[in-house]
């Protein structure tokens, strides 16, 4: 039987994840699936701008140099063999016309992180991305515009939510065993 999981815990389980278990694939099925669910997420004016490509395989070896993995990590150079995604969800819309909302891109990009974290995958949004070289490689045409990358697989990192201290910094940091600790502020801090 499925275990049942409130929306805050899901909330709570659905971390970025920067290392994932490489030998576990991410089932092209499911990257339907997350894909399927985005398409059914609130739209401005009921738009639905947003296109997307799976990539996964061989082909996701592609997009390795192509993305940025963790700022604030600056010994880190991204996830070594054994440990990168499995799959990659790209997330496009028509260029030439307006841009997408990025309201839309962003509701669709944590919709898809919620899915995966709900059937037990990991997840990393990254914008800061090489859009030209993800063009030429993948194979897409200059009529889509890239807008986010969002890495998929199965969780090979353990990412500990924790409290900034009052009046302390956020930024994210790895512990000499490998845990990731994500400071996150209190919610007396955050109501005005």
């Amino acid at each position: 039987m499925k275990e049942i999981v409130s929306f805050h815990d899901l909330v709570r389980r659905a971390r970025t994840v920067r290392r994932f278990v490489e030998s576990e694939p991410v089932p092209e099925a499911v990257l339907r699936e997350l894909v399927d669910i985005a398409r059914l997420v609130p739209s401005g004016g009921n738009q639905q701008p947003l296109r997307y490509r799976i990539v996964q395989g061989e082909d996701a070896r592609l997009l390795d140099p192509l993305v940025a993995w963790a700022a604030l990590l600056k010994d880190w150079k991204g996830p070594q063999p054994g440990e990168r995604p499995t799959g990659f969800i790209v997330i496009l819309s028509a260029s030439g016309k307006p841009q997408a909302p990025l309201v839309d891109i962003g509701i669709a990009a944590q919709t898809i992180q919620l899915a995966a974290a709900e059937r037990g995958y990991g997840a990393c949004i990254m914008g800061s991305i090489k859009r030209e070289e993800i063009h030429r490689v993948l194979g897409i045409s200059a009529e889509w515009a890239v807008h986010l990358v969002v890495a998929l697989g199965r969780p090979g990192e353990t990412v500990v939510l924790e409290d900034a201290e009052s009046g302390g910094g956020t930024a994210y940091y790895r512990t000499p065993d490998g845990v990731h600790h994500v400071p996150k502020r209190s919610l007396e801090t955050i109501l005005l």
